[in-house]
């Protein structure tokens, strides 16, 4: 395998400087304050791992979901390459956000780095919304982030490209996003060169990634209908209501009681 093979690898290149410690903080913090009890939490597109293992340093038993077998793999060597008492509180299992089951309960479940808006159709969403209440204890707390409609549709999605570098590799990528209004949805085409430093060996990855962006009255619909009640929206990393300089929004809903 090389290592443009290693998507996992690409993704965590890509994603270096993301602050998952300071993130970790505001969810835990969200957690503490609408399921101050909690103490298992069940993360739906846990990637890498990175959010599951800060969260775990937080005192969290961590139950991690992914369907990308890399991505779990990483995330099984980063866990293993933690203290025990911290590999200990986190698990990686694969699964789809739509239909994964488990058979357990949790206090909290979290979905981070807009998993909700890749569920494209209301089929889709409707089936990961399902799929937490199935998991979460009643009153426990659902937190997720999303691209946030009215400030996808007042900022409109733009061409951007983007260097970065280890030492293995050198990648730019140019996505040129695609809006379908009628479905919110923008398709993001990205174009990813990478270079292997040393040999010069150059790889070209097309890909599309499609997301979707969210409304609160439609999450609140969707939410209600799965049994479970939004109880607040923020922009994402404040306390402050999302509006229209808002990319991505937080939402937290709870679980109601069993035939509510």
């Amino acid at each position: 395998m090389t290592v443009f093979a290693e998507y996992s690898r690409y993704y965590d290149l890509l994603y270096r400087d993301k602050d998952y410690a300071a993130e970790s903080r505001y969810v835990a913090e969200l957690i503490e304050r609408y399921a101050p009890a909690a103490a298992r939490v069940m993360e739906i597109g846990c990637g890498t791992g990175n959010h599951a293992v800060e969260l775990a340093r937080a005192g969290y038993d961590m139950t991690g979901v992914d369907m990308s077998g890399g991505m779990l793999a990483a995330a099984v060597a980063r866990r293993e390459s933690e203290p025990r008492d911290i590999a200990g509180r986190v698990r990686f299992v694969k699964g789809d956000a739509r239909t994964v089951r488990l058979g357990e309960k949790f206090d909290a479940v979290i979905s981070l780095f807009h998993v909700m808006s890749y569920q494209l159709t209301n089929d889709d969403l409707a089936g990961a919304f399902a799929t937490v209440r199935e998991h979460l204890e009643p009153g426990g707390a659902f937190i997720f982030d999303c691209w946030y409609g009215p400030a996808v549709l007042t900022q409109r999605p733009a061409v951007t490209v983007k260097h970065f570098a280890d030492d293995v590799i050198e990648v730019e990528r140019t996505a040129t996003p695609v809006m379908h209004a009628n479905r919110n949805v923008v398709d993001v085409n990205y174009t990813v060169v990478m270079t292997e430093r040393g040999t010069g060996r150059r790889e070209t990855l097309e890909e599309t990634h499609s997301m979707r962006y969210l409304f609160a009255p439609e999450v609140e619909l969707m939410l209600r209908a799965a049994g479970i009640e939004l109880r607040a929206s923020h922009a994402w990393m404040s306390n402050a209501d999302p509006g229209v300089a808002t990319w991505a929004a937080c939402f937290i809903g709870t679980a109601l009681p069993a035939g509510r």
